[in-house]
């Protein structure tokens, strides 16, 4: 009669291979189940970065909880080990089933109750503790088959279990995510966990479980797999209905590019059109001619014969630049060729910027700015504008950074201008002025303003020059040609926009320092922002 616990003497135990053929395929479920539990480890650390911004963090997080849980997992199974087989099966069970589903769980806590954080430590822990429970097991089932040195099965152990670690974490941004997407591959690898994991065991192990056990793990088997897959059919439903608790309107467009996540809301009642990249709030069409009205024309006044835009990829800030019949040639580098795309064909971009991006002076370079200002050889521009996403995350810091303003500088006619929005100097004092700062020691000479734009609040910019010999920055105003039908920004709008109240002027923050490459201190003067509201 077969028992759950397995004959002293490896020799004894019935395998349905030889002892070299059973090795080696339980080193092949260690590789797989290695290259499983990286992308489950990659998975936790890119949804943080969607729904948050700040990698760094992220990561932080997710790699330290699931390594001290590592350790937890290892001891804990000390005592598994009589049951090595079934208890191996179960863990990949609860790997597959957890795993599989940290996605979807986390992007629900996200969205329905605000309890993030929390729940991807507590998956992260749960996770790196079954990963950790792995090692003991297989160390005995290795033995099992083929008593050798503790030495040489270690190596063995690790060799496979490393291998599919590296695996696992290329395969994550290559295969898993071009082709499945960020909830589907978690859940194509929560299946391939748990069937490996329980058939290697039903497979090669079954002489040691009795028969009641071979069935109960074959149901769950079926169970998991068919709850995994179920999830799987509905995962657009499920994502749909989660994405649109976080936004205040119906969702009219949504799109997860190579890039980011794009979303577009329609109000039923206002018509107002929202776009949103990656959580932020990109435009919204009810009061978006506010914010780039008071963006471009202070910079138009003065040179503006070629104009490089970098970001604005909407094509708003290109429609309030071809008002100027003696504009020759626009050029707009956004990163995501998809949102490009959009702005030109979606009526929810043609209805507001007017078909900009169609104009024959306009030209359009899907491109990372910061890259392609060091890489290209390019003409000089004599007017800059720089409307890019918030600094929140690394990828993005490096836009507000004294070597970005550098190369933009390095671009620039000895007359041109360059403005930068600058976030909001009210919610996040530090990050604006930091951001002036960074202007400055590129060597450059800045006007701060700020404007109220109510989908945002109170929103700044930096107007700024290549120095002439004089001590202050260039005049915010409109020039004397400027087109008529400005709606906000006008010449008395525009000189109050230069003061700023005792509470959020350049004073009040103290010393604040520029970011770099090096020191992003942006994310820092963004992560202590917005408290409060």
């Amino acid at each position: 009669m077969s028992t759950d616990t397995a004959a002293s003497d490896p020799a004894a135990a019935t395998l349905p291979l030889k002892p070299g053929p059973a090795r080696f395929f339980v080193l092949l479920a260690v590789f797989i189940c290695a290259s499983c539990g990286m992308v489950y480890e990659l998975a936790l650390v890119a949804l943080g970065s969607y729904l948050l911004g700040d990698t760094i963090v992220q990561a932080s997080i997710v790699l330290s909880v699931m390594v001290f849980a590592m350790g937890i997992g290892s001891l804990a199974t000390k005592r598994l080990t009589r049951f090595a087989a079934v208890a191996f099966a179960l863990i990949e069970a609860a790997l597959g089933i957890i795993g599989g589903l940290s996605v979807i769980l986390l992007y629900l806590a996200f969205a329905f109750a605000d309890v993030y954080t929390v729940a991807m430590i507590v998956l992260a822990f749960l996770i790196g503790a079954l990963i950790g429970a792995e090692i003991p097991l297989l160390m005995e089932l290795v033995q099992r088959i083929r008593a050798q040195k503790a030495s040489s099965a270690v190596a063995d152990l690790f060799a496979a279990d490393y291998v599919g670690g590296l695996v696992g974490g290329l395969a994550f941004p290559f295969v898993l995510l071009p082709i499945f997407g960020l909830p589907r591959g978690a859940l194509a690898v929560g299946i391939t966990n748990t069937v490996v994991g329980i058939l290697i065991v039903l497979w090669l192990f079954r002489a040691q479980i009795r028969t009641r056990t071979q069935v109960i793990l074959a149901g769950l088997l079926v169970v998991i797999v068919g709850g995994l897959t179920a999830v799987w059919v509905f995962t657009d439903d499920i994502e749909m209905t989660t994405r649109q608790r976080l936004y205040r309107d119906p969702i009219v467009y949504s799109q997860r590019t190579d890039y980011q996540e794009i979303v577009l809301t329609e109000s039923p009642k206002t018509g107002d059109t929202r776009l949103y990249l990656n959580g932020d709030l990109q435009f919204a069409s009810a009061d978006e001619y506010r914010y780039h009205e008071t963006l471009i024309h202070p910079l138009m006044n003065g040179p503006r014969r070629n104009v490089l835009v970098l970001g604005g990829g909407d094509g708003l800030a290109v429609r309030e630049i071809l008002r100027y019949p003696d504009v020759e040639t626009v050029t707009l580098v956004d990163l995501d060729p998809r949102v490009l795309e959009l702005a030109r064909t979606s009526e929810h971009f043609t209805d507001f910027n007017e078909d900009s991006l169609d104009d024959p002076r306009v030209r359009t370079i899907a491109a990372d700015a910061f890259t392609w200002l060091r890489e290209a050889k390019h003409e000089h521009y004599d007017a800059v504008v720089a409307d890019l996403p918030d600094p929140d995350d690394v990828a993005t810091s490096k836009l507000y950074s004294v070597e970005f303003y550098g190369l933009i500088k390095q671009v620039m006619s000895p007359s041109a201008r360059l403005v930068v929005q600058a976030g909001s100097p009210y919610f996040a004092p530090e990050a604006y002025w930091g951001i002036g700062e960074g202007v400055a020691e590129a060597g450059l000479t800045t006007t701060p303003y700020h404007v109220d734009v109510p989908s945002f609040g109170d929103w700044g910019y930096f107007l700024a020059a290549v120095p002439d010999g004089g001590e202050h920055g260039p005049d915010v105003t409109v020039p004397r040609d400027h087109p008529g039908g400005l709606k906000f920004a006008t010449p008395e709008v525009l000189a109050a926009s230069t003061t700023f109240p005792p509470d959020r002027d350049r004073s009040s923050v103290g010393e604040v320092e520029a970011s770099t490459l090096l020191h992003p201190r942006v994310l820092d003067q963004e992560r202590g922002a917005w408290v409060g509201y």
